[in-house]
């Protein structure tokens, strides 16, 4: 196993199944950072119709939100309480289930105010990126990109139980050397990629890895 960075204590929690395969080429120039500017430049407004890959899947929304930082564009994520029920510890967008009435982008909004503080008068909607399902919570994910307005950043922390941290995380920390690899569990259906960012202090994986894998890399 080639030694990655420290990964923070989630590192140790993946469910890895007994047999697995670990793959550490990245599809971009190791320590690349763009603006925001230039990495929302090629998300599209809709990623396409809503086509939920089974049928009780659980509609749900979140928010990737970028700003400007001293190092080039920074995302927004939040680490989930070890009191919730599931995925403790994992870091994710701020998001949750889509009510009725409700579309995706009003509940990504909705759900960062709820969880972090975030005005939804700060932030402007720039697009979507590829939908995407989940085996174990069973929730088909709309990520919804959002850049925060020019000014004076806000001040966010978490607002209910549901997080215990609030971290704007800088792109170039997701494509240092030894941060980030693929790997593949051959007991999950279709065989899936699971990307997988390990960071001084923290590892991001699942769908939020999956969601900044696709993020990092659109065509541009």
């Amino acid at each position: 196993m080639t030694e990655m960075r420290a990964g923070g204590a989630q590192r140790d929690r993946v469910p890895r199944p007994p047999a697995f395969t670990e793959h550490f080429a990245t599809p971009w120039k190791l320590g690349s950072s763009w603006s925001v500017d230039e990495l929302v430049a090629p998300v599209p407004e809709r990623s396409g119709p809503m086509l939920p890959t089974f049928p009780d899947a659980k509609l749900s929304a979140v928010l990737c939100l970028l700003a400007d930082g001293p190092n080039g564009a920074e995302v927004l994520l939040t680490r989930r309480s070890m009191e919730m029920r599931n995925h403790q510890g994992e870091i994710s967008f701020p998001g949750g289930r889509v009510d009725p009435g409700e579309t995706a982008i009003e509940a990504a909004v909705r759900e960062a105010h709820e969880e972090v503080g975030l005005d939804p008068a700060l932030s402007t909607i720039v697009g979507e990126l590829e939908h995407l399902s989940t085996i174990v919570s069973k929730s088909y994910i709309v990520p919804v990109v959002a850049r925060l307005d020019a000014g004076e950043r806000p001040h966010l922390e978490p607002q209910t139980m549901e997080a215990d941290r609030v971290m704007w995380t800088p792109i170039s920390e997701l494509t240092k050397p030894l941060t980030y690899r693929l790997e593949r569990w051959g007991n999950l259906p279709l065989d899936r990629p699971l990307h997988f960012f390990e960071l001084d202090d923290e590892t991001i994986w699942g769908a939020t890895g999956r969601m900044l894998f696709d993020l990092i890399t659109l065509p541009r």
